[in-house]
């Protein structure tokens, strides 16, 4: 059997990073893993991603959740710069 864990370092993605495609798309976090692993690997996944990501930061500070937005900064930044050259290749 699978663990959350395993499916995290299977989907190629971070803890935070499936956390924040979870808050985005209101889901639990191993079907978060599961979706971010396929949009990971496919053309429009990863901007997907990315814009799923700078929304939760978006209704973060629009709740005056300003803590939160500073950590899913760091979560986008990680994301960019492991990801976004997959994309453009």
């Amino acid at each position: 059997m699978l663990t959350y864990e395993d499916c995290i370092a299977l989907s190629d993605l971070t803890d935070e990073e499936v956390e924040a495609i979870a808050e985005h798309d209101h889901i639990p976090r191993m079907v978060a893993a599961e979706l971010g692993a396929y949009l990971v690997h496919t053309d429009k996944g990863v901007p997907m991603i990315q814009r799923f990501i700078l929304e939760d930061i978006e209704h973060a500070r629009k709740h005056g959740n300003e803590l939160h937005a500073l950590k899913l900064k760091l979560v986008l930044k990680h994301f960019v710069d492991n990801h976004t050259q997959l994309s453009n290749v």
